[in-house]
């Protein structure tokens, strides 16, 4: 069997019967060695699409999450009562206490569900900050070096450390991609790409010593990206010969548009029962 990917939740929806968008994102992953699971969006979806889309969340094998946000979490318990034990795959910052303000408006973005609770339901938690095979040929990307001066962590983010009186500025030190070896090429699976889409080019592309990606899928966070970060992107999915690019969740419609004018044919919409083979 080819490898496949399926997206489960997302912003929006690509076909008109059964399922459901949502601010979130969540991606199935077949392989020949099994099923994963990328991420679970923010609950309200996941499991009626997955049906409708004939992906069989009991099948799962392994779950691995991209940061510790609402919209890529908030699927977990429903996602654990289909899958009983199963692994869990995770930065360790995952549960950290998290806010987004604009200075006016002030919301709890953070993981909705306690740790205990979902060990409770069968999460079998491992959380590192290096690189991890969680199952052949399929890698979460460890902690992302950020490099280059133009991808900045976005501003309204904060942080409130345990025991703190202040928040801090949340640099989102979590936010991990997931790596598909497959038969095509190197997929990468972004999350909301908080590291910034160039800086995840360069340590996959170091770490597994290649020097071409076949494909990328999910959020970018492009949508709140300046214009200088944007056309550095740009340039970058031309230099590593990216050949299919899905873009999710926080790219925004604006860059969406841009990166279909940009990238022809090689671009599809990453939205609810998108899929990718490789």
């Amino acid at each position: 069997m080819q490898t496949k990917l399926t997206i489960l939740c997302e912003n929006s929806v690509g076909q008109p019967f059964g399922v459901v968008g949502e601010h979130g994102f969540a991606c199935f992953i077949e392989t020949q060695a099994g099923n994963m699971l990328f991420d679970t969006g923010q609950g309200m979806g996941i499991c009626g699409n997955a049906a409708v889309l004939g992906k069989n969340l009991a099948s799962i094998q392994a779950i691995a999450i991209s940061h510790g946000h609402y919209d890529h979490t908030g699927g977990l318990p429903q996602v654990l009562e289909q899958t009983g034990p199963v692994p869990v795959y995770g930065h360790p910052n995952i549960f950290a206490s998290r806010t987004w303000s604009d200075g006016t408006t002030t919301r709890y973005i953070g993981m909705r569900h306690r740790r205990e609770y979902l060990e409770s339901l069968g999460a079998q938690f491992h959380l590192n900050r290096d690189a991890v095979e969680i199952s052949p040929g399929v890698y979460l990307s460890g902690e992302i070096p950020r490099n280059n001066d133009f991808e900045t962590p976005d501003p309204n983010m904060t942080l409130h450390p345990q025991g703190a009186m202040a928040v801090c500025p949340d640099p989102i030190a979590d936010d991990l991609s997931l790596v598909v070896d497959s038969d095509k090429g190197l997929i990468l699976v972004l999350g909301c790409a908080h590291a910034g889409m160039i800086n995840i080019f360069d340590h996959v592309l170091e770490k597994f010593q290649r020097d071409r990606i076949y494909a990328v899928v999910g959020g970018t966070h492009l949508g709140f990206a300046q214009q200088g970060q944007f056309d550095e992107t740009l340039k970058a999915l031309d230099r590593y010969g990216i050949q299919r690019i899905g873009v999710s969740h926080c790219t925004g419609l604006e860059k969406a548009a841009s990166l279909r004018v940009h990238l022809g044919e090689r671009f599809f919409f990453g939205c609810v029962g998108a899929e990718l083979e490789g």
